[in-house]
């Protein structure tokens, strides 16, 4: 499953760096697929859909730092553990429970995000 920042965040900036796939934004920052990835113009997304990825999306929020799903690996194929949630001083970087996905389907999306 991707991780989530909560409202307890202290925007302190210390996963940012730490994210593989460039998951991770500021508080009220446009954010798209191809940032930091080897996506470009019209793909298919993993879950069949299709979209532009150099298309600039809205902020997931504009109080705290936020993480994108689709871009979310848990760090699979990088590290043991989510690096956002080792590094975070709150402890606010936890399982999203709405976005659950097998190790495999993680790996698969780390495949598409980096075009290996």
């Amino acid at each position: 499953m991707a991780i989530i920042i909560t409202d307890e965040c202290i925007n302190c900036d210390a996963c940012i760096s730490e994210c593989p796939n460039n998951a991770i934004y500021e508080p009220d920052q446009e954010w798209s697929y191809s940032d930091e990835t080897a996506l470009s113009g019209t793909v298919a997304l993993p879950n069949g859909g299709e979209v532009d990825a150099d298309a600039e999306n809205d902020p997931i929020s504009d109080e705290f730092y936020f993480i994108v799903p689709d871009k979310c690996t848990e760090c699979k194929g990088f590290h043991d553990e989510p690096q956002c949630a080792s590094v975070c001083p709150v402890d606010c970087c936890v399982p999203d429970e709405d976005h659950v996905e097998s190790e495999e389907e993680l790996l698969a999306k780390k495949a598409w995000l980096h075009a290996e």
